[in-house]
């Protein structure tokens, strides 16, 4: 295989790659195997008709087309792993000699990754983060913990704002009963605002097993065309009323928590706190960081390589959705969007992470920082207890996909961590 690479304007290149028609025979061939039981030729069976023999009838460029979509993305892989520039975008391929006896020639254009100019970095000056935990922010997190804790027990009395009932309701507007508006034994929260406005607020009051009507008006904004700001009485009735306890900050409440007391439960909650508050004001520092880089420093970014990384962003959405069992075309259905127009939408996003992913690659370099085995191998440990799986796996997943990109990502994490030590917090 022989490559021509030529330098284009606005960081991209074009590859001019061609192989001999001998090499490029092997493509033929597997292009043959693919599609010979599909060829159905009188006096032989389906699937036996040698190659030959239907190059002879239709030529031997007959199953060059079908070879060339074979070849182009074995070759173009081979081309990105062993060249020299740094490519970032996915190629736009163009045939450019494809006949029986001549070498097999296609161009491809992709994004060339770019070099940045870089203002000031060192010593930059970002806003303070406070990262101290208050009592006021500890009692918090205790009351939010009990609240959570809360049991509801069934008590003999009327409804009071807090407490969860066991509902039937039905719905009517203008006398008839619509779609979507009856329920039974439903368990509804007073104060939680999951009903309409002025629905739960009339439940108060009311008694176990009381016949009574709520009176609302639909919002304008209403999902339901046909119940936009239309006035409606629900039919209800209460079977249960319980009300909302919950535990005291006690002994007892530590031991179920796993502490031997009070004392030592608070203690643990303030721990906590710092630790999550410093791993955001650390985030903090990190993002203020990265912008003031940006600010200072000129880039040209292809546009193949914004779509790229729109592109990936499109497709890691998909992988979630996937997880959540839903497809891509499941959700084109529902949110009237296309892939085109979601790669659009990412474009704004990509451009800013392309900005600063390429501003810190220029201080990796102007720094002269390098990854080393060990700090490859700890972002792989660091990879394996995130995700809950074992270091062999991450292994695969990262290292194994692209190398490249996952010692660049370490890199970067070291220029990251350059810039928040050598910054001053005003």
């Amino acid at each position: 295989m022989n490559v021509n690479v030529e330098k284009l304007e606005h960081n991209m290149a074009r590859f001019t790659v061609e192989i001999e028609e001998k090499d490029f025979d092997k493509y033929v061939e597997q292009a043959y195997k693919r599609n010979k039981n599909r060829i159905n030729i009188p006096g032989f069976r389906r699937g036996k008709v040698a190659r030959q023999v239907i190059e002879k009838m239709y030529g031997k460029d007959f199953f060059y087309g079908d070879a060339a979509n074979i070849a182009i993305p074995e070759l173009w892989e081979k081309v990105y792993d062993e060249s020299e520039e740094d490519i970032v975008s996915s190629p736009a391929i163009d045939v450019s000699q494809l006949e029986a006896g001549k070498s097999f020639i296609f161009t491809a254009e992709a994004a060339i990754n770019p070099k940045a100019t870089l203002g000031q970095y060192k010593g930059l000056e970002i806003e303070k983060v406070d990262d101290t935990v208050s009592d006021e922010e500890v009692e918090k997190a205790i009351n939010d913990e009990r609240e959570e804790q809360a049991r509801f027990v069934a008590v003999e009395r009327p409804v009071q704002n807090g407490d969860q009932v066991i509902l039937d309701y039905e719905g009517f507007c203008d006398g008839e009963a619509f779609a979507g508006g009856k329920g039974e034994n439903h368990p509804l929260t007073i104060g939680s605002g999951s009903f309409i406005p002025g629905f739960e607020d009339q439940i108060i009051g009311h008694s176990v097993e009381e016949d009574f009507d709520v009176n609302v008006t639909f919002p304008e904004e209403y999902h339901s065309e046909a119940l936009k700001g239309k006035a409606a009485v629900f039919k209800c009735r209460v079977h249960e009323i319980k009300e909302k306890q919950i535990p005291e900050l006690d002994e007892d409440f530590a031991d179920d928590a796993g502490f031997d007391s009070v004392e030592d439960y608070k203690k643990d909650v303030r721990e906590k706190l710092e630790k999550r508050k410093a791993a955001e004001a650390r985030d903090k520092k990190e993002q203020a960081v990265i912008e003031k880089l940006v600010e200072g420093a000129e880039m040209d970014i292809p546009d193949a390589m914004i779509r790229t990384e729109a592109k990936r962003n499109v497709d890691e959405y998909a992988q979630q959705l996937r997880m959540q069992g839903l497809s891509l075309e499941q959700y084109f259905m529902f949110s009237g969007l296309d892939e085109e127009k979601m790669i659009e939408q990412s474009k704004e996003g990509a451009e800013k992470s392309i900005r600063a992913r390429v501003a810190l690659q220029a201080v990796a370099e102007a720094e002269g920082l390098e990854v080393t085995e060990e700090e490859k191998e700890a972002e792989l440990d660091e990879l394996a207890k995130r995700y809950r799986t074992d270091k062999e796996k991450i292994k695969g997943m990262f290292i194994g996909k692209d190398e490249k990109l996952f010692v660049r990502d370490v890199l970067i994490k070291k220029a990251v961590n350059f810039l928040v030590e050598n910054a001053v917090e005003k």
